[in-house]
C-alpha cells in the first residue's frame, strides 16, 4: 500500500481532505457499462483507484468521470432481476405497514430506475414519485404508471420540489449513494424533503463485507463511494440527520440498509447503531491496517481464475459467461480475461443484448445460448445473484454444463 504523492488530485467527498493512501490500483479502465455497439467501437479509459481517507476514513476512488456520461442511456433496469423485484416488495410492505402510510402519503425513491421499487407502493393506493437521472429508465417507469422526474437528485431539486408542495413520509435511495460525487448536495436534498417525523431508508454495499469477501469487483466509476456505518454516521451529522436504525443484508455481496431521520425526531435510536459502531471500532475498519492485504487477496484471486481457465482451455473445453455486468467488466478487464477465452456473455436483460462487453469487446446474448450452444462451462459474473441464476439455468446444468463462481474463492458448482 503506498500514500498518493501530493500531486494526485484528490479531495475526501465527505471532509474535503487530502490525506489519503492507495488501497488497490486498478489501473485504466473502460466505464463498466458502456456496452458497445461493435468490437471495434472507440472507448475511454479512466484511472480506477480506490484510497482510504486518513481524515474521516471514507473508502472511495480517486476519479470522478462526469455524472452525464455515466448515467446517460444507462442499461441496468432492476426489473430484470427477480431477486431485486422480490427485495423491493418485502420492503414496501414493511414500510407500509411499519409507518401507516396511505392516500394521504407520499413516498419519493431517488435513482428509482425503471419504477421496480414504487410500483408496489402505487398498487397499495399510496402516492409516489420516483426521480432518476436516466432519460431512457425514465420513460420505462412512466409507461409504467409511475409518476418521475429525470433529474440528478440534489439540494436545487429538492428546493424545487418542496416549493410544488412535495415532502415526503418515506424516501428511499436503494444502491445510488455510492454513485454520487456531491454527497453533500445529495444529503441536504433528503433533509428538505423529509417531513419532521419522516424516514430516509438508505441501501449501500457495506464497505466490510467488499473487503472481507474480497469483492474488488464490485468497484468501478460509478461506485466513487465505500461506506462504512461510521462513515454514513459522519456524513447525515454534517446536515442535521442521524441514522436511527441499521441492517446487515446479504443482497449484492452485502449490503447496509439504514434509517435516517432528522436530529430533532422523537424516534428513539435502535441498539443495532451502537452494536455495528463498536463492531467497526472493533474490527479496525476506521484504520489504514484493515486494508493493507486487500490487495494481495485480490492478486490471489486473480491468479487462481486465471489459472482454472488456462487448465481449461487447455483441455479443449469450451467457456461463456454469465451477466453482463459493471462488476463482471472489472473482473473481465482487471484480470485480463477476453474473447480468447469467453466465446460469450449471457445476459437476461434484453437491453443488453446485441452488444459487446467493454473493454474486452465479448458479444452479449440471451440465456438460452447456454442451453443452445452448450458451453461446457460458464464464469457467472453476477455472483451476486449466484442463487437465483442457478436456479434459472437448471436445464444447463442438467444437460452437464458447470459454473465458475470467482468471488470471494474461486470454485466450480
Amino acid at each position: 500500500m503506498t500514500r498518493m504523492t501530493p500531486s494526485t488530485p484528490f479531495q475526501c467527498r465527505i471532509c474535503g481532505g487530502t490525506g489519503a493512501h492507495t488501497v488497490l490500483d486498478l489501473g485504466q479502465m473502460p466505464l463498466a457499462n458502456r456496452l458497445l455497439d461493435s468490437p471495434d467501437q472507440p472507448e475511454a479509459r479512466y484511472p480506477l483507484r480506490l484510497v482510504f481517507c486518513e481524515t474521516c476514513t471514507l473508502v472511495q476512488i480517486v476519479e470522478t468521470v462526469p455524472p452525464a456520461e455515466l448515467f446517460r442511456d444507462y442499461v441496468y433496469f432492476s426489473s430484470f432481476s427477480d431477486t431485486m423485484v422480490t427485495h423491493a416488495s418485502e420492503l414496501v410492505a414493511r414500510t407500509a405497514a411499519a409507518e401507516s402510510l396511505g392516500p394521504q402519503s407520499l413516498v419519493i425513491e431517488l435513482a428509482s430506475n425503471d419504477g421496480y421499487l414504487l410500483q408496489f407502493y402505487r398498487d397499495r393506493a399510496i402516492p409516489v414519485l420516483g426521480i432518476d437521472p436516466a432519460a431512457n429508465v425514465v420513460a420505462v417507469a412512466e409507461q409504467r404508471g409511475i409518476p418521475t422526474r429525470c433529474a440528478f437528485f440534489d439540494a436545487s431539486v429538492a428546493a424545487g420540489l418542496v416549493a410544488e408542495g412535495m415532502r415526503a413520509d418515506v424516501m428511499h435511495a436503494n444502491n445510488v449513494l455510492a454513485h454520487v460525487a456531491d454527497l453533500h448536495g445529495f444529503v441536504e436534498g433528503i433533509r428538505l424533503m423529509l417531513k419532521p417525523e419522516g424516514v430516509a431508508i438508505l441501501e449501500m454495499p457495506y464497505l466490510r463485507d467488499l473487503v472481507d469477501r474480497c469483492e474488488f469487483d464490485t468497484i468501478y466509476h460509478e461506485h466513487l463511494c465505500y461506506f462504512s456505518l461510521s462513515a454514513l454516521a459522519k456524513l447525515f451529522e454534517r446536515h442535521g440527520l442521524v441514522v436511527q436504525d441499521v441492517e446487515r443484508m446479504e443482497i449484492h455481496g452485502g449490503s447496509l440498509r439504514v434509517s435516517v431521520v432528522h436530529a430533532s425526531s422523537a424516534r428513539v435510536r435502535s441498539s443495532a447503531v451502537d452494536a455495528l459502531l463498536a463492531s467497526e471500532r472493533r474490527t479496525g475498519l476506521g484504520t489504514l491496517e484493515y486494508y493493507r492485504s486487500f490487495s494481495e487477496q485480490v492478486q490471489g484471486v486473480r491468479a487462481a481464475l486465471r489459472a482454472l481457465l488456462a487448465d481449461l482451455k487447455r483441455g479443449g473445453t469450451r467457456i461463456a459467461a454469465y451477466g453482463a455486468s459493471a462488476k463482471g467488466a472489472t473482473l473481465l478487464n482487471y484480470f485480463g480475461i477476453g474473447s480468447e477465452t469467453i466465446e460469450f456473455v449471457a445476459d437476461r436483460s434484453t437491453v443488453k443484448q446485441g452488444h459487446y462487453t467493454p473493454g474486452t469487446h465479448i458479444p452479449i446474448v440471451g440465456p438460452e445460448a447456454l442451453v443452445e450452444r452448450k458451453p461446457d462451462y460458464t464464469l457467472l459474473l453476477t455472483w451476486n445473484f449466484a442463487d437465483e441464476i442457478l436456479r434459472q439455468q437448471k436445464a444447463y446444468r442438467a444437460a452437464g454444463g458447470r459454473f465458475v463462481i470467482p468471488v470471494p474463492d474461486v470454485r466450480v458448482v
